[in-house]
């Protein structure tokens, strides 16, 4: 793995590695908990500093894209974190979910591990290059689609339907139908936020309207 730290307490390391799939009990969850807090402000204030003209909403934009699953899962994949993963069955959607939860669960370990100043050098070695790449402040397909459909439906709204989760509780799966402009797409995820995201996503390839 390609992770430019040395851990000085390697259970954390192997805890972050530890999907929930393996082991019920003793897995990645809290420490993605932590990581996540972690990632967020560093990734906050990694653009507040990069781009000190930009208002609070193209800052807000910024952060979302910088902190969703497919980012996180493409830093993952990045730094070859799938190695060292011990992991369940990756099929479908969840591989980018499973990525992104050890993603955040590593940089959760490096905290504890040696404190918010290491896990934060990290995160802006890893990020900035991505960070510096997006000029134009990303929206996510959820906004595009509502904009989109705004301007050609006489100021409409997309519709979105929630089916019940499947699985298990702690490897949900749920299953949104977004409908706009008279079409509709499906989307899954481990999260409904994830789920209506793919959704809006695929409508929008159908409308091919690109981000």
């Amino acid at each position: 793995m390609k992770l430019n730290y040395e851990f000085k307490n390697k259970d954390l390391f192997n805890l972050a590695m530890t999907q929930s799939g393996i082991d019920a009990k003793h897995n990645n969850e809290r420490l993605e908990f932590i990581g996540d807090r972690v990632l967020g402000l560093s990734v906050a204030a990694l653009l507040y500093e990069m781009y000190p003209d930009d208002a609070e909403g193209n800052l807000a934009r910024r952060h979302a894209f910088l902190v969703s699953t497919e980012t996180l899962a493409r830093v993952a994949r990045k730094i070859e974190l799938e190695s060292a993963l011990r992991h369940g069955h990756m099929t479908g959607g969840k591989i980018n979910h499973i990525l992104a939860n050890a993603m955040e669960a590593t940089l959760g370990a490096i905290f504890l591990d040696s404190g918010f100043e290491s896990a934060r050098k990290i995160i802006c070695d890893l990020w900035h290059d991505m960070a510096a790449d997006e000029i134009d402040a990303p929206k996510d397909a959820k906004t595009t689609l509502q904009e989109y459909v705004q301007k050609n439906g006489k100021g409409a709204l997309p519709t979105y339907e929630y089916a019940e989760p499947t699985g298990t509780s702690h490897n949900p799966e749920f299953t949104v139908t977004v409908s706009a402009l008279g079409k509709s797409a499906t989307g899954v995820g481990s999260s409904k936020k994830t789920a209506s995201l793919n959704a809006a996503e695929n409508l929008l390839k159908d409308l091919a309207i690109t981000e």
